[in-house]
C-alpha cells in the first residue's frame, strides 16, 4: 500500500500535531502506522526499554480516522512522514515513505486485547510528574556527566513509581512523561488499565503504554 486517505483535514492536522510533538521526544525517531480498516492507529517511542526483555519500553498511540479502509503494518521514520504531512493534499492522502526503520520498541508489541481498568490518576499528578522529571534532567544536563552517565540518569527519573493505589504500583513516571508530551493530559482523570507485564494509561486524547 502506497498511501492513506486521512478522513479530512482536522484529521491531517492532527496527526501533523502528534508527528511534531513525537519529534520532541526523539528527533530521529520512528513510528508505526497500523491500519485496519478505516482506523489508524499511529504508534511512537518514549522512552527505549532496559535488556532482553525491553522492560521500561513506554510507547504512546493516538487512534485516527481513515476516509477509506485500508490494511498496513510499518514502521518508518518521523521525520519521513513529517515531510508528507507539510505538503498540500487536496484529497488528504497521505503517501508512505518507501524506506521502513528498525526500532527497539516496536519489536515490543502490547496486547491487543484483556486489558481492565486498575484506576484512575489525576490529570494534574501526571503534569506534575513530567514536569518535575523534566526539571531534574535540565539540572543533570548542566553537569559535567557522559553520555552514558546522562541516559543512566535519564532511565533512573523516568523508571520511578508514580504513588498511586495497589493496584497500579509500580506504574513508571515515563507514562506521565508521554502524555505530557503528547498532548494527552486533558479532562482531569486518566484510567489507567493492566494486561500481562502492561500498563496502560488512557484520557481522551491517546494512551501512553508501558511494559
Amino acid at each position: 500500500m502506497s498511501s492513506l486517505r486521512l478522513a479530512d483535514q482536522e484529521t491531517w492536522a492532527d496527526l501533523s500535531t502528534y508527528v511534531a510533538r513525537a519529534r520532541r521526544l526523539e528527533e530521529d525517531g520512528a513510528i508505526r502506522l497500523l491500519a485496519s480498516g478505516t482506523a489508524l492507529a499511529a504508534w511512537v517511542g518514549v522512552v527505549k526499554g532496559r535488556g532482553l526483555l525491553g522492560e521500561g519500553t513506554t510507547v504512546g498511540l493516538r487512534v485516527l480516522e481513515l476516509a477509506e479502509p485500508a490494511n498496513l503494518d510499518v514502521v518508518v521514520s518521523l521525520s519521513a512522514v513529517a515531510d508528507r504531512l507539510a505538503r498540500h493534499s487536496d484529497d488528504h492522502r497521505l503517501p508512505i515513505p518507501p524506506m521502513t526503520v528498525q526500532t527497539t520498541w516496536a519489536a515490543v508489541s502490547p496486547p491487543r486485547s484483556g486489558w481492565r481498568p486498575v484506576t484512575q490518576v489525576p490529570i494534574e499528578t501526571l503534569r506534575r510528574t513530567a514536569t518535575d522529571g523534566l526539571e531534574a534532567l535540565a539540572v543533570s544536563a548542566r553537569e559535567p556527566l557522559s553520555a552514558v552517565r546522562q541516559e543512566t540518569e535519564r532511565q533512573r527519573v523516568w523508571s520511578a513509581s508514580i504513588p498511586l493505589p495497589a493496584a497500579a504500583d509500580g506504574l513508571s513516571a515515563s507514562v506521565a512523561l508521554g502524555a505530557h508530551a503528547l498532548g494527552f493530559l486533558v479532562g482531569d482523570e486518566a484510567t489507567v488499565y493492566t494486561a500481562g507485564r502492561w500498563y496502560r494509561l488512557t484520557t481522551p486524547a491517546g494512551h501512553v503504554l508501558v511494559r
